[in-house]
């Protein structure tokens, strides 16, 4: 059955056929609706480069985590693998800029690249593995057109929308402060401050120097004050580790400074290497277990995302809809398949396009910046190490605390409510997933509701995703029943 999407509208988008353009406003103005969300051609361009600054990262990690073989022992090339992130990125979050018209900017999900090196590649080749990318993005495609993904997504009650954005903010937070070696793995607790119960290296004093100058910044009201502190912190760490001598390996994602020259050409011998053949030989309850798991991490992780960004952005109305919705899920649905064809995983909505949200982004335009960044990375790969993740985890920090102000709209004195936001808050920095905050919230809410003998509050849709990720949390016993490995 195909829904008819109805999408709420904001601003002049609001007034209707009668209503008239103001005089003077620029084509980009109209095109993105720049004015009538409340924002500037100069505070997009500057959310979509801090997004970018946020994400660039990803052109370095997802290599690294695509780097083992496949059942062969073959190895994607590094230099392939950072083209082919750099160039899926690129095209997607464009499309989300141009079609979407709101500031989410997309890259190769982590979620997304672990199941493929953990679970995809042992058992596949490189090429039957992004064409699993392929097949996933066209089953959220459908899903898309066919109205289901939208309607699960509003099928979410309001107040598990605003935990969903909390237990981002407190994901996002954790990233930061993990990334930039605050916090550690301990050795007698599961996490502890620094490597040794105590913070230790110049790259860390950099990243508490970042993130207290950007909330200085911020108490001021400053415009910018995320990317100034970028910025600020990227210039001082490069001048640090040209005066101090900084043991490279102290830096998680490498020395702030330019190795050899700033241009390079990009390799495109990923590109178009798919295959869909030779799955028999993995079984069919192991393709359709792999499917279903790539279904899950790009599915709910992207929603949870999308809910939350589009809510700190201000784009939700009262019940948690967007404009552009459905343009947004099928432009993330799309990205598996075009990160499959590129060669560089499936692509994803990154929580990171919360910094440039966090730097006044409300539209499109930003995204269509981000996008732009991207693709000169296409040529410019080595200026990307240049911004080190010490500095970019600050950022992340500050979006966290940003995105924490979404508790004063929850109701926790209602056990229905409080007790499914605690589960979603807690869970996804606890478990390190995203999903599995989204999967206990909706299973808390939906059995408390039953408790209380309100069933029939809960809605169609709502059993249907409990039903789902209750198989989600027994996937591996199902796995072991059913003999797959």
């Amino acid at each position: 059955m195909t829904q008819q999407s109805v999408e709420p509208r904001t601003g002049a988008e609001d007034a209707g056929p009668g209503s008239r353009v103001p005089a003077g406003r620029s084509w980009l103005d109209r095109y993105f609706h720049i004015s009538d969300r409340g924002s500037t051609v100069a505070r997009e361009v500057r959310g979509g480069v801090t997004t970018f600054m946020a994400m660039a990262y990803i052109l370095l990690l997802n290599p690294l985590i695509l780097g083992g073989e496949d059942v062969n022992g073959h190895l994607l090339g590094q230099s392939g693998l950072i083209t082919a992130t750099a160039l899926a990125a690129a095209a997607t979050t464009l499309l989300m800029g141009f079609v979407g018209k709101v500031p989410l900017a997309l890259a190769a999900g982590l979620s997304v690249s672990g199941v493929l090196a953990s679970q995809v590649a042992p058992a596949m080749t490189w090429p039957q593995a992004m064409g699993m990318c392929v097949v996933y993005g066209v089953v959220i495609c459908l899903l898309v057109v066919t109205g289901l993904r939208e309607l699960i997504m509003n099928a979410i009650p309001l107040a598990l929308k605003h935990g969903i954005t909390i237990g981002i903010g407190l994901f996002i937070a954790l990233i930061g402060l993990y990334k930039a070696g605050f916090v550690h793995q301990g050795t007698a607790t599961p996490l502890a401050l620094g490597p040794k119960g105590q913070l230790a290296g110049w790259p860390v004093l950099i990243f508490a120097v970042t993130l207290l100058l950007i909330f200085m910044l911020q108490a001021r009201n400053v415009p910018g004050a995320i990317l100034i502190g970028i910025v600020a912190g990227t210039l001082a760490a490069a001048t640090l580790n040209s005066l101090v001598h900084i043991d490279p390996k102290s830096w998680s994602g490498g020395p702030p400074e330019l190795s050899g020259g700033a241009v390079s050409s990009p390799d495109f011998s990923l590109f178009g290497h798919v295959e869909f053949g030779g799955w028999g030989d993995v079984g069919v309850v192991t393709v359709g277990m792999i499917v279903f798991t790539l279904v899950l991490a790009g599915f709910f992780d992207a929603m949870a995302t999308i809910i939350g960004v589009g809510t700190e952005a201000e784009l939700a109305d009262d019940e948690g809809r967007m404009p552009g919705l459905s343009k947004a899920l099928f432009i993330d649905g799309a990205g598996g398949a075009i990160g499959g064809v590129a060669g560089g995983s499936g692509q994803t909505v990154f929580v990171e396009s919360a910094t440039g949200v966090g730097e006044g982004a409300r539209t499109g335009l930003a995204s269509v910046v981000t996008g732009l960044f991207f693709a000169a990375c296409l040529f410019f790969t080595p200026l990307t190490a240049i911004v080190p993740a010490e500095v970019a985890s600050a950022a992340l920090v500050v979006i966290g605390a940003m995105m924490m102000q979404n508790a004063r709209h929850v109701d926790w004195g209602d056990r229905s409510v409080a007790v499914p936001v605690f589960l979603t808050v807690v869970l996804m920095p606890f478990t390190y997933t995203i999903t599995t905050g989204v999967a206990a919230g909706v299973v808390s809410y939906t059995a408390i509701k039953l408790a209380q003998g309100r069933a029939r509050d809960v809605g169609a849709f709502m059993w249907v995703l409990t039903s789902v990720f209750l198989v989600y949390f027994a996937l591996h016993p199902i796995e072991s029943w059913l003999g797959v490995s």
